[in-house]
């Protein structure tokens, strides 16, 4: 094996120590394909000869590469850059797609924002309009609790009490699920990350609307799935495009929102929910049920899972759109011989459940304030809704419905304009927009936006969209 010279670049900055220089040299020789895999570094006395270090410095340096997992120490040879595997990259999973339309893109913007950013493409409320105080009272009290509480693994199954109170919200759905039929998860995104381990294999075919959620294709994607999907209309998938998709690829998976559909705010009837079930059954397809948004409706829409009883369908939510994104807690609910699988696959993956989150969680809804606050929070939306909506359709972006809950309104640009563009034009402005083709597997809303109504309220959104459309 050729041994490589290596000599400390002139530009290294003189604050930095000398071992951190010598890494860093290594690093850079690394990147640029000067040493390549397998390559021998220099020894040390000749590394310390070449740079001007003592070999103690080498030697600290090589050890600390060799913890990071960057050369390899081998015994009476010397050392060698260690053969790295490429990291996994999201990015370089699916079609090749703009950066200002990839399912990431919204996610990090908003995620990234600072405060002085406005965010109407985000798919969160304003800190404002959630129940502080409640928090706070559940905090305190959280305080004076027992040190297994604060301290101990939760079970994995999840906090009883919440476990119950769901059970109890679910039945007032329609949807009959006993405590052990429901296990707490880290949040609604993990209860699908969860349910992907558990059902799927890589190159297995998912289906999902179009549009849909961004994070659901993200997330496929990292679990190697094939993603096919189906166009979404105002009271569901479009059924003979499902009978058709179903039979020509047959996806093991649908994941899918039957309440308040992300992004579109479409519900889903009954009529079309009995037809996706009987396909369901007739090619045998599990549904995952994302409900995460169903404290925001006035009247309980029809669910897959009260139609189904939990067989082919699973059903999930979170409490982050309505209480606290920060207390992260969701919950699956399934029957009750995936379940057992279920926990084993969390113990493997986050071992123990997160029980202070859980028991923060259970004080916020079992304080008797939060019905008041979700049914201020539903009027506060139903007149953000009718405000945002007109002052759009004042510069000819056109709501695709007019949603009957929820926060976001899936809108098309006038003229055929290009949604990825608008949104890098107002990001200049920092103002956050949700373009339409990221939420599109076939990439045909090209001119849409997801607008969360409750982060539209400010003028300068308007503003900015006017001069953007040429208005």
């Amino acid at each position: 094996m050729r041994e490589v010279a290596v000599q400390m670049d002139e530009t290294t900055e003189p604050n930095i120590s000398r071992v951190a220089m010598v890494m860093a040299t290594i690093r850079q020789r690394i990147a640029g394909r000067n040493l390549t895999p397998g390559a021998k570094l220099p020894s040390v006395r000749a590394m310390a000869a070449t740079v001007g270090v003592s070999t103690s410095t080498v030697v600290d340096a090589y050890e600390r590469l060799v913890a990071e997992g960057l050369i390899l120490s081998r015994k009476g040879s010397g050392f060698y850059v260690a053969n790295l595997a490429a990291p996994f990259s999201l990015s370089e999973v699916g079609p090749k797609l703009d950066r200002a339309v990839d399912p990431f893109w919204v996610s990090r913007q908003s995620l990234e924002a600072d405060d002085s950013n406005l965010k109407p493409g985000c798919g969160w409320l304003p800190p404002s309009w959630l129940p502080e105080d409640g928090i706070r009272r559940a905090l305190r009290a959280l305080s004076r609790a027992g040190s297994t509480a604060l301290a101990d693994y939760g079970s994995p199954l999840g906090l009883p009490p919440l476990r119950q109170h769901i059970a109890r919200r679910m039945a007032e759905r329609g949807m009959a699920a006993s405590p052990d039929q429901i296990m707490l998860t880290e949040s609604g995104t993990q209860a699908i990350d969860l349910l992907c381990r558990f059902l799927i294999e890589p190159g297995d075919t998912v289906l999902v609307d179009d549009p849909c959620y961004f994070n659901f294709q993200a997330l496929l994607r990292a679990h190697r799935a094939k993603i096919v999907s189906v166009a979404y209309t105002p009271s569901g998938p479009n059924v003979e495009l499902f009978a058709e998709t179903v039979e020509e690829h047959r996806p093991r998976l649908y994941i899918t929102n039957s309440a308040i559909h992300n992004p579109t705010g479409a519900t889903l009837s009954p009529v079309v929910a009995h037809r996706i079930l009987k396909l369901a059954d007739k090619f045998d397809l599990t549904i995952i049920e994302d409900d995460i948004f169903a404290d925001f409706e006035h009247t309980p829409a029809p669910r897959l899972a009260a139609f189904d009883g939990l067989d082919r369908v699973i059903h999930i939510g979170s409490f982050s759109k309505t209480l606290s994104a920060s207390a992260r807690c969701g919950f699956i609910a399934a029957k009750r011989e995936w379940i057992d699988g279920l926990i084993d696959l969390k113990i493997a993956t986050s071992f123990g459940g997160g029980p202070l989150s859980a028991e923060l969680v259970y004080k916020v809804l079992s304080d008797g304030s939060y019905r008041k606050h979700v049914e201020v929070l539903r009027s506060r939306l139903s007149k953000a809704m009718f405000d945002v909506s007109a002052r759009l359709k004042n510069l000819g972006i056109v709501p695709w419905l007019e949603p009957s809950a929820g926060m976001f309104l899936w809108c098309r640009l006038p003229e055929e304009a290009d949604a990825a563009d608008v949104a890098r034009a107002a990001l200049k402005r920092k103002i956050v927009l949700a373009p339409g083709n990221a939420f599109s597997l076939s990439q045909s809303a090209k001119n849409f936006i997801r607008f969360n109504v409750s982060q539209t309220l400010d003028t300068r959104v308007f503003d900015v969209l006017r001069e953007t459309l040429g208005g």
